[in-house]
């Protein structure tokens, strides 16, 4: 699917600059003669490549972009570092990164304001710990 998408923005991209290369073309030589500005062939060559290297470039920037994975979730709080919000007995509130989370003690009880890591998830929980204490599962 991924690839699909990839072939689907490359044929848009290239129809694009096609056009956009056109424009210039007839900006060029209809447009700019009627205000009194004749630029050389070689000045429209050279507007023409660097327009075209700056499309690839887009492209390809753009193209890396999308294919990174933004982590969320769960599975990547794994390691953060926060604050319990409220008594961990063994449940209670954690923030991390800002946000009020559910969590589950790894050590038994952590008291409202100790920092915690997070160590592990289970369901829609986090498993932490004592900031510096041992991991246990």
């Amino acid at each position: 699917m991924r690839t699909r998408l990839t072939t689907t923005r490359l044929v848009l991209a290239v129809v694009s600059t096609s056009l956009e290369q056109l424009a210039i073309w007839v900006i060029w030589r209809w447009l700019l003669p009627e205000f009194g500005v004749n630029l050389p062939v070689a000045v429209l060559i050279s507007i023409m490549i660097a327009w075209g290297a700056f499309s690839i470039w887009f492209f390809v920037f753009t193209t890396r972009v999308l294919r990174k994975q933004a982590e969320v979730g769960l599975p990547s709080m794994v390691g953060a570092a926060g604050k319990a919000a409220s008594r961990l007995s063994p449940e209670g509130l954690v923030r991390i990164r800002g946000e009020l989370w559910g969590a589950t003690s790894n050590e038994g009880v952590i008291e409202t304001g100790e920092e915690v890591v997070v160590v592990g998830e289970r369901g829609l929980k986090l498993l932490v710990k004592k900031a510096g204490g041992s991991t246990t599962h």
